[in-house]
C-alpha cells in the first residue's frame, strides 16, 4: 500500500474505533476545524509558540504533502454521526534515513491513546519508505508526549536541551 493511500483502524482505550489514514487535500476545512478545537496550551506544545492562526501559505504546507519526504496522517472518530478529524501526526526528512516528527491531539481526545496509534502506522510508513531514525524536539512539561515516545517499543535517547527534551527514535 502506498503512503498516500494509507488506512488502518485502531480500537482506543474506551474502546471507540478510530481511522488512521492518510491526510486528503479535501481535509483542508477538517484540520482547521480540529485545530480550532485545540485548546492554545496544547498549540503550544506542538508549536512551541502561541499561534491560534495560519496563513494561507503555512495551511497549504500542512495539506500539500509529497507521501515521500513529507508524511501526515489524521486520525478520525464517529461524532454525532460525522467522521471528525480529532488528531494528526507527520513527518518531514531532514537528511537521508531521518525525519522529524510532530503530533497534535485535539484536547477532547487526549489520553486515549490516539497519538500512540498514530506513532505506530506512522513508523510503518517510515519503514517503508527507508526511515532508519525519527526525531523530535518536545518541551518538557509535554509529558503525554515523551510518555508516548518512551512506551513505543523503539529505540530511543534522549538529550535535555535548555529548553526542549531532544528525542531519537530507533526504526530499525
Amino acid at each position: 500500500m502506498q503512503a498516500r493511500d494509507y488506512a488502518a483502524t485502531e480500537i482506543l482505550r474506551d474502546e471507540r474505533r478510530v481511522e488512521i489514514r492518510a491526510l486528503r487535500p479535501e481535509d483542508r476545512a477538517a484540520l482547521l476545524a480540529a485545530v480550532s478545537r485545540t485548546s492554545d496550551q496544547s498549540l503550544y506544545r506542538r508549536f512551541f509558540a502561541f499561534k491560534r492562526g495560519f496563513t494561507d501559505q503555512e495551511v497549504d504546507f500542512y495539506i500539500n504533502i509529497d507521501f515521500v519526504s513529507h508524511v501526515a496522517l489524521v486520525a478520525v472518530l464517529e461524532e454525532d454521526g460525522r467522521p471528525m478529524i480529532v488528531g494528526g501526526a507527520r513527518y518531514i526528512v531532514g537528511q537521508p534515513g531521518q525525519a522529524e516528527v510532530a503530533f497534535a491531539v485535539d484536547d477532547a481526545h487526549q489520553g486515549k491513546g490516539i497519538g500512540t496509534a498514530l506513532l505506530r502506522h506512522l513508523v510503518v510508513l517510515a519503514r517503508q519508505g527507508g526511515l532508519k531514525e525519527l526525531i523530535a524536539d518536545v518541551l518538557p512539561v509535554n509529558t503525554a508526549m515523551l510518555k508516548v515516545f518512551g512506551t513505543s517499543g523503539l529505540g530511543i535517547t534522549t538529550r535535555q536541551e535548555p529548553d526542549t527534551t531532544h528525542v531519537v527514535l530507533q526504526l530499525s
